[in-house]
């Protein structure tokens, strides 16, 4: 009888093994299936870091287009709204034709070097045979600087320079004869030409960065 029951209870033992092991075995691999799962489902933020660059507003001093003291005002802008004496002084005859001055003329008994007023882009090189050799300069803020009746050029197109680089020397051209050694100095902003009195010598924000 002993026998008997030990066997019954083994039989109970093996058939209860079978049953139990295949369902721990579903139960494992659906615990397992389902993990994998919500690891799929997690998004991760990457871990580069997007370096940006501020906007900062720069404020700058333009500068004269000249360091020489000696240099003095030979010629001024013709300002539309100025007194009727400075218009009369500011006319520039050629060839029995009169011209409003789009600059200002400076003048010394030597020729001068002649500066940047801001650091900026030379885009246009060229030579007349009326204005003499000319240099322009696309500025930060978008101006641009007009230098003529230079005798010496010291830089050519595409160069980058920079506030008071040398860029030539004063010389002489045939528009304006009479005065002899000089600078003609013209400023433009917006496509239009403008005093370089109120330019010159001032302080302008400039806007760096994206």
């Amino acid at each position: 009888m002993i026998k008997r029951r030990l066997r019954i209870e083994y039989l109970l033992i093996m058939v209860g093994a079978f049953v139990l092991i295949p369902l721990l075995l579903i139960a494992l691999a659906t615990k397992t299936n389902l993990k994998e799962e919500a690891v799929e489902e997690v998004d991760y933020i990457s871990n580069d870091v997007v370096e940006t660059e501020p906007v900062m507003n720069a404020t700058k001093k333009i500068i004269n287009p000249y360091t020489d003291p000696s240099v003095e005002v030979a010629k001024k802008y013709y300002d539309y709204q100025g007194e009727e004496k400075d218009q009369i002084d500011s006319i520039v005859v050629h060839d029995n034709t009169y011209y409003q001055n789009n600059g200002i003329d400076y003048v010394s008994e030597n020729p001068f070097d002649v500066v940047s007023i801001l650091e900026g882009t030379v885009i246009t090189i060229k030579e007349d045979e009326t204005v003499g050799k000319t240099i322009e300069i696309k500025h930060e803020d978008g101006t641009i600087s007009i230098y003529q009746s230079l005798g010496e050029i010291n830089v050519k197109k595409g160069d980058i320079v920079s506030q008071g680089q040398v860029i030539g020397k004063s010389g002489q051209n045939q528009l304006e004869k009479e005065l002899g050694n000089h600078l003609h100095f013209e400023i433009y902003d917006n496509g239009s030409s403008k005093n370089p009195d109120n330019y010159l010598n001032k302080e302008i924000k400039i806007e760096k960065g994206n």
